[in-house]
C-alpha cells in the first residue's frame, strides 16, 4: 500500500475513534436524554459527573482515555517501515505516526463527526495518548491536577494547569535535570500543541474563572478556608 494512503487511513481511523461520543451514547441509551442539553452542554466526563453522577462520569472518563490510548496503539497494526515523508526527527518513524494518530484522536473527541462536530475538551483523550508516549510527565500532571482539584474544587483549573505541566515537566527533566528523552524536540512540541488545544477548548472556563462564576465541585474541595 502507498505510504501516504496508509498514513491517511491511520489519521482517519484515529479521528473516528476519537469521535465516538461516549457521553452522548450513555445519556441517550440509559437516560433517554441528550447530555448536551444539560449542565454545561459539554460531552466531557466533567459534565457527566455533574449531571449523571460519579459512576457514569468514571465510565465516560475511562472510555475517553481509552480512545486516545487505542488510537496510538493501533498504529502498530497498520504502520510499516516506509514513511510518506522524510523523518528529520530523532524519533523512530512509528512514534512520529503515533503522535499524529494521537492528535487526530484528540481532535475527533473535540469535534465529533457523530455529534455535529461538537464534543469534549480533549483532556481525557490527550491523557490516553500521552500515557503511551510520556508516562512520567503524565504522572506529574495527574498529581498537579488532583492537588488543584482538592484545593480549589475547579476541574477546569486543574485540567489547564496539568496540560501546561506536561511540556514544562519534560523541558525541566531534559534541559535542567539532564534526563535524556528520546525524540525530545518533537515530543515537547507535540505536548505544547496539546496544551494549546486544551487551553483553547477551555477559553470559556478561563473567562468564568476570572469572573468568579465557574462551576465548582465543592464536595471535592478538601482544603477549604474556614469562614
Amino acid at each position: 500500500m502507498d505510504p501516504l494512503l496508509r498514513l491517511v487511513i491511520i489519521i482517519v481511523q484515529s479521528y473516528l475513534i476519537g469521535s465516538i461520543p461516549t457521553a452522548l451514547i450513555i445519556s441517550k441509551t440509559f437516560f433517554g436524554m441528550d447530555i448536551r442539553d444539560h449542565g454545561s452542554g459539554n460531552m466531557g466526563s466533567t459534565n457527566v459527573f455533574r449531571v449523571l453522577g460519579w459512576k457514569w462520569g468514571i465510565i465516560v472518563q475511562a472510555a475517553d482515555i481509552l480512545k486516545g490510548l487505542t488510537a496510538v496503539l493501533l498504529v502498530a497494526l497498520f504502520f510499516e517501515t516506509q514513511m510518506p515523508f522524510a523523518n528529520r526527527t530523532p524519533f523512530e518513524d512509528a512514534t512520529v505516526v503515533q503522535l499524529i494518530a494521537g492528535l487526530a484522536a484528540v481532535l475527533g473527541h473535540m469535534f465529533s463527526v457523530f455529534a455535529g462536530f461538537r464534543g469534549g475538551k480533549g483532556i481525557n483523550t490527550s491523557l490516553g495518548m500521552l500515557i503511551a508516549i510520556a508516562p512520567v510527565e503524565v504522572a506529574v500532571a495527574l498529581g498537579i491536577f488532583l492537588l488543584l482539584l482538592f484545593a480549589s474544587g475547579y476541574v477546569s483549573l486543574g485540567s489547564i494547569i496539568a496540560a501546561v505541566s506536561v511540556p514544562s515537566t519534560m523541558a525541566i527533566r531534559h534541559n535542567i535535570l539532564g534526563v535524556q528523552i528520546e525524540g525530545y524536540q518533537i515530543v515537547v512540541h507535540a505536548c505544547l500543541l496539546l496544551a494549546f488545544i486544551v487551553i483553547w477548548a477551555h477559553r470559556k472556563n478561563i473567562h468564568r474563572l476570572m469572573s468568579g462564576t465557574e462551576n465548582r465541585f465543592t464536595k471535592l474541595q478538601l482544603f477549604r478556608r474556614k469562614a
